[in-house]
C-alpha cells in the first residue's frame, strides 16, 4: 500500500505558505479615535458648503448677529441652575457677554449698565482686587474679567468704579520672589497670573518698575522647547499661555528675549486640517483658539522688526562660526582686526523697550502705532471658514467644534479671533479691512480689539485717556 503524502508546507519553491489571515491591524488610540470623528463632521459640514449654490453658500457663511446678541443679552439678564459651578467666576460672565456684545456693536441700556457696575462694585475687595463674586477672596483672573468689563462699559462711572491705588498694592502683593505673580494669595504660579497682573496695570496706568522685576526671566523660563510657552517651566506648551506670556512680554519691553522665530513655527503648526486651531500638540481643534493662537500671531504680526534681528542674529552667528572653522589655520591674518559680523548685535525694536525713565503707560498704546509688516502667519480665510461654518450655532451663539453645546466663553473667543482674522490685512490698526478679507456678506465685519488686552479699540483709546489723566 502506498504511503499518503505530507500535507504541503510551502509554495513548491522552498518559501512558507502565505498567511491564511491579514495581519491584524493596529488599535487606534482615544486621542486617534477623536480626531478622525471631528475630521469627519467637519468634513462633512465643508461638503455640503462646497456643493451648494452660491445663494445658499452666502447664506451658510453670514454672521447671525441678531441671535446672537438675543442669546447673550439673554444671558446677561438671568442664567439657569446649571450655572451655579461658575459661581465664582461671575466677572468672567460679564466679561464674555459684555465683549461679545460690544464686538456686534451692541450696547446695553443704562439700567443694565448701572447694575453691572454696582454688582462688579459688590465684587471688589477692600483690599484690592476682584473676587469671583461678593464676599469672594480677590483672585487676579477674576480681577481681570472685571476691569476688562468695565472698560467695555466705558462709562465714566464704571471707569471711576475702580480703585486704582488699592488696586496697585493688590497686584504687588501678588508678586513673588521668582518674579512671576500669584493667582490670589497663597495661590499658585503661573503665566496667566502675569498676564492678568501686567495687563491690568498696564490699563489702569500704574504699570511701573516694581512689577517688572524677574518677570521677563520667568517667562522666559516657561518657553519650551517646542517654541510655545507652558503655564510654569518644565510643563507642556499651551496655545492661552503662550498668548499671555507674549502679551506679557509686550507690554514690559522684553519680547526681545523670546525665541520668536520658534514660537512662529509652533503657533502656525497648530492650524490643522479643521481650519482651526488646537491648544497644543495632538490636541483637538477647538474654537476659543482662534484667539488665544490666531491672537499670538497677530501680535507677531507687529514685532516682526524683532523677529528679523534674531533672525539676522542667528544667520551672523552661525556664518561667523561657519568663518571661524574654516579659517583657523590662517587667524594670524585676522589677529588684531575686528571683524564686521561683530558690529550687528541683536537689537529689539525701541518701541517695545523700557524707556530710561522706566515707564510703561505708553507701550501698548505705541504697539498699535506700528505697521503690520507683512499679512497674516496664519490662513485667515480658513479660520472664518471654522468659526462659520463649524462653531457658530444659528440658534445663537457659538461653540467649541461640532458636536459641542454653545456658551458664553466659546461666543467671546469666537468672536474675537474672528475680528482678528477680519483685521488681519490691514497694515493700520484704525482703518477699515478690504472686503476681500471678510468671509461672507461685509454686514459680517466686527468691531477691532486691542491685541494685546482683547477689548474693544475705540473702549481702549478711552480708558488709556482717561487714566493718562489721573
Amino acid at each position: 500500500m502506498k504511503a499518503s503524502s505530507a500535507p504541503s508546507t510551502g509554495t513548491g519553491d522552498g518559501s512558507p505558505p502565505p498567511s491564511s489571515s491579514a495581519p491584524p491591524q493596529r488599535k487606534l488610540t482615544v486621542t486617534q479615535r477623536d480626531q478622525l470623528n471631528v475630521e469627519g463632521r467637519v468634513f462633512e459640514i465643508l461638503q455640503s458648503m462646497n456643493g451648494a449654490s452660491p445663494e445658499a453658500q452666502s447664506v451658510m457663511l453670514e454672521l447671525w448677529r441678531d441671535k446672537h446678541i438675543e442669546f447673550l443679552a439673554k444671558g446677561l439678564r438671568q442664567l439657569g441652575p446649571s450655572y451655579c459651578v461658575l459661581d465664582a467666576n461671575r466677572p468672567w460672565l460679564c466679561y464674555w457677554i459684555l465683549h461679545s456684545l460690544a464686538l456686534l456693536g451692541e450696547s446695553i441700556d443704562l439700567d443694565l449698565e448701572d447694575n453691572v457696575v454696582d454688582f462688579l462694585s459688590r465684587c471688589q475687595d477692600d483690599e484690592g482686587g476682584y473676587g469671583g463674586g461678593p464676599g469672594q477672596l480677590p483672585h487676579l483672573a477674576t480681577t481681570y474679567a472685571a476691569v476688562s468689563s468695565l472698560i467695555t462699559l466705558g462709562s465714566e462711572r464704571a471707569l471711576s468704579s475702580i480703585n486704582r491705588h488699592k488696586m496697585r498694592l493688590f497686584l504687588l502683593r501678588m508678586k513673588d520672589l521668582s518674579g512671576a505673580f500669584r493667582m490670589h494669595d497663597e495661590g499658585e504660579i503661573d503665566v496667566r497670573a502675569c498676564y492678568t497682573a501686567i495687563s491690568v496695570a498696564s490699563s489702569l496706568n500704574i504699570l511701573d518698575d516694581e512689577f517688572m522685576k524677574d518677570l521677563g526671566n520667568y517667562i522666559l523660563s516657561c518657553q519650551t522647547y517646542e517654541g510655545g510657552i507652558a503655564g510654569e517651566p518644565g510643563s507642556e506648551a499651551h496655545g492661552g499661555y503662550t498668548f499671555c506670556g507674549l502679551a506679557t512680554m509686550i507690554l514690559i519691553g522684553e519680547a526681545d528675549k523670546l525665541d520668536l522665530p520658534s514660537l512662529i513655527d509652533w503657533v502656525t503648526f497648530r492650524q490643522g486640517v479643521e481650519c482651526g486651531f488646537q491648544g497644543r500638540t495632538n490636541k483637538l481643534v477647538d474654537g476659543c483658539y482662534s484667539f488665544w493662537q490666531g491672537g499670538v500671531l497677530a501680535l507677531i504680526q507687529r514685532i516682526l522688526s524683532i523677529v528679523n534681528e534674531q533672525l539676522k542674529s542667528s544667520f551672523l552667528e552661525e556664518g561667523k562660526e561657519t568663518v571661524e572653522s574654516n579659517c583657523s589655520t590662517s587667524s594670524s591674518h585676522l589677529s588684531g582686526e575686528e571683524s564686521d559680523l561683530d558690529e550687528h548685535p541683536c537689537e529689539a525694536d525701541k518701541t517695545f523697550n523700557k524707556s530710561t525713565e522706566g515707564q510703561f503707560s505708553n507701550i501698548d498704546f505705541n504697539f498699535l502705532e506700528r505697521e503690520s509688516g507683512w499679512g497674516p502667519l496664519f490662513h485667515s480665510i480658513a479660520l472664518q471658514h471654522y468659526i462659520l461654518l463649524c462653531c457658530q450655532v444659528l440658534e445663537g451663539g457659538f461653540r467649541d467644534k461640532p458636536g459641542k453645546h454653545r456658551d458664553h466663553y466659546h461666543s467671546c473667543y469666537c468672536l474675537s479671533g474672528l475680528s482678528l482674522c477680519q483685521y488681519s490685512w490691514s497694515k493700520n490698526v484704525n482703518g477699515p479691512p478690504l472686503p476681500n478679507t471678510v468671509l461672507g456678506p461685509y454686514s459680517n465685519l466686527l468691531e477691532p480689539i486691542h491685541p494685546l488686552h482683547n477689548v474693544i479699540l475705540d473702549k481702549y483709546y478711552k480708558v488709556h485717556e482717561f487714566f493718562s489723566k489721573s
